[in-house]
């Protein structure tokens, strides 16, 4: 009786763990640190977009 005991409990292992193989480990892993945006995130913070704001203020001022 013992056996059969270990017997299911070791199957039942080894069915958990290919299961969670297949299903690709999900949730086992740590997160995936993120990387930093290259630009900034919010056009406010963008000299370029700040920049040409300010031209086309300008060019508007210059031709009224």
């Amino acid at each position: 009786m013992l056996k059969l005991i270990l017997l299911l409990l070791v199957l039942g292992v080894a069915i958990y763990i290919a299961i969670r193989q297949l299903q690709g480990g999900a949730g086992t892993s740590l997160p995936k640190r993120t990387k930093p945006p290259t630009r900034p995130v919010a056009p406010d913070d963008d000299p370029d977009f700040l920049r040409e704001l300010e031209r086309r203020r300008r060019h508007n001022d210059d031709s009224s």
